[in-house]
């Protein structure tokens, strides 16, 4: 399978190029983000999405600050930096990996005494957070595969992927893995209502890499579980407190709906993933524009003057997670938060 690069760095110009997401599956576009400006545009458009994508889009949004930031005075450079990065941090509050992506890149530039060092270190720390991103989406998968049978039919929702990563994906890269190995692996998307990144994103990565793949309505799910037609669910991760997974919305619903029908689900993410810091009644949850659900392909579907509730992330509770396939090993709940948290002073 040839990878699909969402995000990378181009050093003949300094700027950001990632895959526009809201053009799938119709066309296929780059863009070029030359400003943090462009970048915080791009996050909150959902351009570029997924928290794996989104730690390497807030490590390069640093780097760029600090190569376009026209400052000869070190601790001027360094306070413009830092306010470009806080900005970068919270275009969205939910998923944790953008924060995590600025705050490491930041940490690795404070002990250089030069701009020209920092803009060095930066970037350097940025191309080694990319590689990372995409070594443990390998190793997810590969972690992963062993949960899935040969001949299974697996449910996911929204865009786990490559697409939501550097490449290969969390989900989308146990599915990849399964299939590499030989095994025959079916795969139901959710649309994933109202932006449709099953519908647009998952099933045109599996189409491209000829895995098959059947899009539902979301609310078919629990329809298919009772019939037998699902055998495993596997989802991404937004943010993983002590609590619950945070997830796109929906994904509490078919988490409730796979134990009813005694089918084991499994949520797919990097460690870079968990927040061993705050409860789950401590995350803010997004809540996007109305017109994301009154308008579908620019044509109304809710009368004018009604109230939309518009949740991008819900949270699934940790007792309804059969595991949590990571890059260093599968864990299943009730999770040794201790070590989580060593692991994460580390990273």
């Amino acid at each position: 399978m040839k990878p699909i690069e969402t995000i990378r760095w181009d050093d003949d110009t300094s700027t950001i190029v990632l895959i526009d997401q809201t053009r799938l599956p119709l066309s296929f576009r780059v863009i070029r983000c030359r400003t943090v400006d462009r970048l915080i545009t791009a996050i909150r458009r959902l351009e570029v999405r997924g928290a794996p994508a989104l730690g390497v889009a807030g490590a390069y949004g640093v780097a760029l600050a600090a190569a376009v930031i026209r400052e000869r005075e070190l601790s001027r450079f360094l306070g413009k930096v830092e306010a470009a990065a806080h900005a970068i941090a919270n275009a969205r509050p939910t998923a944790v990996n953008l924060s995590w992506g600025v705050n490491r890149v930041l940490s690795s530039i404070r002990r250089w005494s030069t701009i020209s060092e920092i803009r060095h270190a930066a970037l350097q720390e940025a191309h080694r957070l990319a590689r990372e991103d995409s070594e443990s989406c390998h190793a997810i998968g590969d972690n992963g595969s062993a949960l899935i049978a040969d001949g299974t039919t697996v449910l996911t929702h929204c865009n786990a992927g490559a697409l939501a990563c550097r490449e290969w994906g969390t989900a989308l890269g146990i599915i990849r893995s399964a299939v590499e190995s030989g095994k025959e692996v079916q795969v139901i998307a959710c649309e994933t209502r109202p932006l449709f990144q099953g519908a647009r994103l998952t099933a045109w990565e599996l189409n491209q890499d000829g895995i098959a793949v059947t899009v539902i309505p979301d609310s078919a799910a629990a329809y298919l579980m009772r019939k037998g037609e699902i055998d495993c669910a596997v989802v991404g991760a937004d943010r993983i407190t002590r609590g619950a997974v945070f997830n796109k919305v929906g994904t509490y619903m078919h988490a409730v709906c796979a134990r009813a029908h005694a089918i084991p689900f499994y949520v797919a993410a990097p460690l870079s993933t968990f927040d061993p810091v705050h409860s789950a009644n401590e995350i803010v949850i997004e809540e996007r524009d109305r017109n994301e659900v009154a308008f579908c392909g620019g044509h109304a579907m809710i009368p004018e003057g009604v109230p939309v509730r518009n949740p991008a992330f819900d949270a699934t509770p940790l007792d309804l997670v059969n595991a949590i396939v990571t890059e260093s090993g599968i864990l299943r709940p009730p999770l040794d938060w201790d070590d989580i948290t060593r692991i994460h002073r580390v990273i």
